[in-house]
C-alpha cells in the first residue's frame, strides 16, 4: 500500500500545481483589474507598468458614484437579471418537462427546431429585435432589455438532460391520481430539479449581468441603462478614465463572484447530471 500511494504522489503534485496554476492564470485579470482600481491615473499609464499601486487610493471609487448614477444602474441591472432569471426558470422548466416527459405530434421535429437557434448568431438578430421592440412601443424600458434573454433555447436543453434522468413512473403515478401535466410536473418533477435550475440559474446571471450590446441598443437615457452600459460612459470621445472604468468593474462584478462561490456546489452538480442521457 505505502509503495502504490507512493507511486501516486508525483501524480497528485502535478494535478495539484496544474489546478493552482489554471486558477491562478484565470483569476489573473480580476486581480489586475482590481489593483489598477487603487492605482492614480499616472500610474496606471507608467511604463513599465507596477503590478501593485504605489499609494493605493480610493478616490477612483468615489469619482465612480459621483460622476455616474451607478445606485440606478445596479437597479436597473438587478431588475433585469430578475427578471430573466424568474422567467428562465419558469419557462425553460416548462419547456423541457414538455419536451422530455409528454409525447405529442411533432415534439422532436419542434425540439431540433428550437436547438437551431442555437447556432444563429446572437448579432444577427439584433436588428428584429429592436424592430419589435420599437413597434410594441418598448422602446428605452427595462421590459424591453429584459425580454430577448427571458427564454433561451439552452436553457430549456439543459433541463431537458436532467428531465431525462427522472423516471416515468412518476408521470404515470401522477395520471392514476387524476393530476394535469401542469400538476405533475410543478409537484413530482420540478422540486427534483434543483442542481439543474441552480446551474440555469447562475448562467442566466452571468449572461444577464454582462450583457451589453442589446441593453446599448436599445437603451437610450439613464433610466434604463444597465451597469455595463453605463460603465462605458467613462470612455469620452478624447480620454478614457481607466482607473475610474476599473473600480466600476470591480463594484460590478463583486455580486456575480459571490453568487457563483455560494452556488457553485448546485452548479457542478447541475452539469454533471445534465449530461447522462441523451
Amino acid at each position: 500500500m505505502g509503495d502504490i500511494r507512493k507511486s501516486n504522489l508525483p501524480g497528485k503534485v502535478l494535478y495539484g500545481l496544474v489546478v493552482v496554476g489554471g486558477g491562478l492564470l484565470m483569476a489573473l485579470p480580476f486581480i489586475w483589474m482590481a489593483v489598477s482600481s487603487l492605482k492614480t491615473e499616472t500610474e496606471l499609464m507608467m511604463t513599465p507598468p507596477s503590478f501593485f499601486p504605489r499609494e493605493p487610493v480610493t478616490e477612483n471609487y468615489i469619482l465612480v458614484m459621483r460622476d455616474l448614477p451607478f445606485l440606478l444602474f445596479y437597479r436597473n441591472t438587478v431588475i433585469v437579471t430578475l427578471m430573466r432569471s424568474i422567467s428562465q426558470i419558469v419557462c425553460c422548466s416548462m419547456a423541457a418537462f414538455a419536451f422530455a416527459k409528454i409525447r405529442f405530434p411533432g415534439r422532436n421535429v419542434i425540439f431540433l427546431g428550437l436547438l437551431a437557434v442555437l447556432m444563429v448568431p446572437h448579432q444577427m438578430i439584433l436588428v428584429p429585435n429592436y424592430i419589435i421592440m420599437r413597434s410594441l412601443g418598448l422602446s428605452n424600458t427595462l421590459l424591453a432589455v429584459a425580454l430577448p434573454g427571458m427564454f433561451s433555447a439552452f436553457g430549456m436543453f439543459l433541463l431537458r438532460q436532467f428531465y431525462l434522468t427522472l423516471p416515468d413512473e412518476f408521470l404515470d403515478a401522477g395520471k392514476i391520481d387524476g393530476c394535469t401535466h401542469f400538476g405533475i410536473f410543478a409537484r413530482l418533477y420540478f422540486p427534483l430539479t434543483q442542481a439543474a435550475v441552480m446551474a440555469l440559474l447562475i448562467f442566466t446571471v452571468m449572461y444577464s449581468w454582462n450583457d451589453f450590446i442589446w441593453p446599448l441598443i436599445i437603451s437610450s437615457s439613464d433610466r434604463t441603462r444597465v451597469l455595463s452600459v453605463g460603465i462605458a460612459l467613462l470612455q469620452g470621445q478624447s480620454r478614457i478614465y481607466y482607473n475610474q472604468i476599473m473600480a466600476g468593474a470591480v463594484m460590478a462584478t463583486l455580486p456575480v463572484i459571490v453568487l457563483f462561490i455560494s452556488l457553485q456546489r448546485y452548479f457542478v452538480q447541475g452539469i454533471a447530471l445534465t449530461g447522462v442521457k441523451g
